[in-house]
C-alpha cells in the first residue's frame, strides 16, 4: 500500500520545507497537510509559495489537505468563535466558517492536491435535523468551490452522533450529495469496531487516517509503540487490504516527546504493519 503521513505529527511545529524533506526521507511518498494557523497557516502567502515551489520539484505528493478546525493559532483557545463548523445552524455565523474552509482549499491554485478532509461538525456534538441541513448547505457550496480547483470533499468518520459509519451513510441519502469517506481507524474503534465501521464505509473510502487509541479517548496513539493502544492491527490491515487500490495507509498521529525522533516511528509503524499477515491462514 502507498505510504502517506498526515502532518499533524508535528502540527505544533510552522510547517517548512526542512519538515517535508525529514518526512520524504523517512520513506513517506504521499503527504496530508493539516490545516492549523501555527503550522500551516493557509491565510499566509509566503508559507504557501514556499511550500508550493518544493512540491513543484519534490516526488512526493501533496495527496490532501485537513480542513480547519479553528480560525486561531492555539486550538481555538481564543474562544468559542474560533470554532469552525458546518454544522452551525446561524446562518450568519456560518457563513464566515465556510469561508474560512475555502480560504485553505485555495491553496490548491499554489499546489494542486486531490483531496480536502471534512469534519461533519465536532467531537461530541449531538444530532440535530438543523444541523444536517445546515452541513448540506455548506458542503453544497464547498463542492463547487473545491471542484472548480480540482478538489474533492471527504468526510471523515469522527467521535459524534452526526458522523460515525451510519450516520455519514445516512446522512448522504438524506442530502443526495455524491460525496466519499476518509475512513479513521482510531474513531471507528472508539465507535465499537474497526471492522464494522469499515464494511459499512467501505465502497466509498477514497483516505485513511491510520492512528491507535484504548478505545475511550482519541489520543492519535503510536500503533504497536504505545502499550495501551487497543486496535487489532492484524485483523484491522486484513481489512485495509482488501480495497488497497482504492486509499493509501495514511498515519494520523499526535508527536509523542518520549519517543524522540517522530519520524523513525513513522518508519518503524508502517514496517509492522507490513508485516502482518494478509490473510488468517498465514498466521502459521
Amino acid at each position: 500500500m502507498v505510504h502517506a503521513l498526515s502532518t499533524h505529527l508535528v502540527v505544533n511545529h510552522r510547517l517548512t520545507t526542512v519538515w517535508l524533506d525529514r518526512i520524504w526521507k523517512a520513506g513517506v511518498s504521499a503527504v496530508e497537510i493539516f490545516c492549523a494557523r501555527q503550522h500551516m497557516d493557509y491565510h499566509n502567502k509566503a508559507q504557501i509559495q514556499e511550500l508550493a515551489h518544493w512540491f513543484k520539484d519534490s516526488p512526493m505528493q501533496l495527496f490532501s489537505l485537513h480542513s480547519p478546525m479553528y480560525s486561531d493559532d492555539c486550538w481555538g483557545r481564543t474562544g468559542p468563535n474560533a470554532v469552525i463548523t458546518i454544522t452551525e445552524p446561524v446562518k450568519a455565523k456560518r457563513i464566515p466558517m465556510v469561508d474560512e474552509i475555502k480560504r485553505a482549499l485555495e491553496i490548491a491554485e499554489y499546489m494542486p492536491f486531490r483531496y480536502l478532509i471534512q469534519h461533519l461538525g465536532v467531537a461530541g456534538e449531538e444530532y440535530d435535523e438543523r444541523k444536517i441541513e445546515a452541513a448540506f448547505t455548506a458542503l453544497d457550496e464547498l463542492r463547487v468551490f473545491a471542484k472548480q480547483r480540482g478538489v474533492e470533499i471527504l468526510l471523515e468518520n469522527i467521535p459524534n452522533k452526526l458522523s460515525n459509519a451510519e450516520r455519514l451513510i445516512q446522512f448522504l441519502e438524506i442530502t443526495h450529495l455524491d460525496l466519499h469517506f476518509c475512513f479513521d481507524t482510531g474513531h471507528a474503534h472508539m465507535a465499537g469496531s474497526v471492522e464494522s465501521e469499515y464494511q459499512i464505509m467501505r465502497s466509498r473510502i477514497r483516505s485513511t487516517h491510520v492512528h491507535d487509541n484504548n478505545g475511550v479517548a482519541d489520543e492519535h496513539r503510536y500503533p504497536y509503540l504505545h502499550e495501551d493502544g487497543t486496535i487489532d492491527w492484524r485483523r484491522t490491515m486484513q481489512v485495509l487490504r482488501s480495497r488497497s487500490e482504492q486509499y493509501p495507509l495514511l498515519l494520523e498521529l499526535r508527536e509523542d516527546p518520549a519517543w524522540g525522533n517522530p519520524l523513525e516511528a513513522v518508519r518503524k509503524i508502517f514496517e509492522h504493519l507490513e508485516a502482518e499477515p494478509e490473510t488468517e491462514d498465514d498466521q502459521s
